[in-house]
């Protein structure tokens, strides 16, 4: 997906890594997943490139932090010859399986990196990552016969009209435990998730106290600040999705990016009725942090007279949650509790 605040990232790609919450999992990762190779193989269209695979595969690379989680999550890391471009610190939950996979780059892997790790499958959470400044393009991987996937969130002209970001992320789990033979372990994980959302959506008929025409609670996502600049969730990333779960509207659903950078005087005239920081503590950027950004909105002439900020209406949630990943049902409990404390839920 087209981040925002990559902007920033590939000009400091120094992240720190500090605590992290711990994800909405479906078990443990202290043992590895029990592949079952089909007979007669697997296949698969992964955002309109079909790849077939004779056997699971046993040298995977996962190019950055999302796919690796969900690849622990699914008890994959056996069968891992690499990982790369690790943003925050690996939750508890993952740290033992994720101590066995090589680390081939400690930022956003090159061509020659994932060549080294002879890769039988290549996969990435966004098609940004197979470009030929860095990993290489999928075409040319195909050309070395090295299949390659990437999430069908990332690719939503490829996909089926109607479905939501959430059911696309569940349809990665489900179509890679089908290439890894673990279809089980991933069905379990979808149904969980699944599970998970259908909770937070009982906000949804209940939501209240918005101030626009509709009743529901308008939200601002707060995802970076960047030399000054506010970066939000726009109509095409996950909040969007979130926010409807759980009876909200996204105050920048009119922008049709990921997380566009706007300016505050136009957070102010949105005025939402409550916001949401991602917080980004472990990246360690200036201005990073839940309680940096808290800051920068109070000392904000303009800003800091929003009845959100000076009620303090205000939601913590990881930051890297909201993109979509394995732990992505985590931050959406978080919101859907939230706006419960906040009293937007009847």
């Amino acid at each position: 997906m087209r981040h925002p605040a990559r902007l920033g990232i590939a000009l400091a790609l120094a992240l720190a890594t500090a605590a992290c919450s711990a994800p909405a999992t479906s078990g443990s990762n202290d043992s590895k997943a029990e592949a079952k190779p089909a007979a007669q193989g697997s296949s698969l269209t992964s955002c309109g490139r079909q790849a077939s695979f004779a056997a699971p595969p046993k040298r995977a690379v996962a190019l950055d932090q999302t796919s690796t989680e969900t690849l622990l999550e699914l008890g994959l890391q056996d069968s891992m010859a690499g990982t790369a471009n690790l943003k925050t610190k690996i939750p508890a939950a993952y740290e033992a399986a994720y101590a066995k996979v090589p680390v081939i780059a400690p930022k956003i892997a090159t061509g020659e990196q994932l060549r080294a790790a002879t890769p039988d499958f290549v996969i990435g959470g966004s098609a940004d990552l197979f470009t030929k400044d860095r990993a290489g393009t999928r075409e040319e991987l195909d050309a070395l016969k090295v299949p390659t996937f990437v999430s069908a969130v990332d690719c939503p002209a490829q996909n089926p009209a109607g479905r939501t970001p959430f059911e696309l992320l569940f349809s990665d789990y489900e179509n890679l435990g089908k290439v890894f033979g673990t279809e089980e372990r991933a069905g379990k994980l979808a149904a969980d998730q699944r599970t998970a959302v259908a909770k937070a959506g009982e906000n949804a008929s209940k939501a209240t106290g918005g101030t626009g025409g509709d009743g529901r609670p308008t939200v601002v996502y707060l995802y970076s600040v960047f030399n000054g600049m506010p970066y939000v969730a726009g109509k095409t990333g996950l909040p969007s999705e979130m926010s409807r779960i759980v009876g909200a509207k996204n105050a920048f659903d009119d922008v049709d990016e990921d997380w566009p950078e706007v300016s505050w005087e136009e957070v102010a005239k949105r005025n939402p009725d409550f916001i949401v920081i991602g917080d980004l503590s472990e990246r360690g950027r200036p201005g990073d942090s839940a309680a940096e950004k808290r800051t920068v909105m109070a000392q904000h002439p303009v800003v800091s007279k929003l009845a959100a900020v000076r009620d303090a209406k205000i939601l913590e949630v990881p930051g890297i949650e909201l993109d979509p990943s394995v732990r992505s049902v985590h931050a959406l409990g978080l919101l859907a509790a939230g706006m419960k404390d906040l009293g937007h839920v009847r």
